[in-house]
């Protein structure tokens, strides 16, 4: 989502609070339950899903193995629902002409460092950047190469732009910024 005026362009940036982030944390906590439950009642002897008898798995391996993959799955849902609860990589890009200055805001993880603010002026910026990686995992990334720096990442590696879509938003952001591209 992005705001854009004669002066003022802001993008907004949604970060881990994606459907693909959801409904993998979601489905991460369901398929462990199902595991943490047959290791169980392997252990315990009984039926704690109706339709899996628990007595055709003995609880040495097989239920300890069961249990574990449960447990590893809940600690990596957990991961997933925290980056969704906190934002982590929401925020947004502010580049302004009227003050010469562009913002970068970013949330990370909590601490210290959970702010993640950069700014800078516009007479810094070089150029607007596309970098495109063909084949298999083709990904496509816009930076902002700015001096004395390294280069700014504005897009997401895994925002699967089409060449066709990241040209034309590298060109506006470079005609909006009056640097080559």
């Amino acid at each position: 989502m992005s705001w854009k005026s004669e002066d003022i362009w802001t993008e907004l940036r949604k970060g881990s609070q994606k459907i693909s982030n959801f409904s993998w944390a979601l489905i991460l906590v369901l398929v462990p339950i199902v595991f943490l439950l047959v290791g169980a009642s392997s252990y315990l002897g009984r039926n704690l899903i109706a339709f899996f008898p628990s007595q055709q798995i003995p609880f040495f391996p097989q239920g300890i193995v069961m249990s574990f993959y449960g447990i590893s799955g809940l600690s990596i849902s957990s991961y997933l629902w925290c980056t969704i609860f906190w934002k982590v990589g929401s925020g947004y890009d502010q580049f302004n002409r009227k003050e010469g200055k562009v913002s970068i805001f970013r949330w990370g993880f909590p601490g210290r460092n959970r702010r993640i603010f950069l700014q800078f002026l516009l007479k810094d910026i070089q150029c607007v950047r596309i970098e495109a990686k063909e084949g298999i995992s083709a990904r496509r990334v816009l930076y902002l190469d700015i001096r004395g720096r390294r280069a700014i990442p504005l897009t997401r590696t895994d925002e699967n732009l089409d060449p066709r879509e990241i040209e034309e938003k590298g060109a506006e952001l470079a005609y909006f910024l009056r640097v080559p591209l």
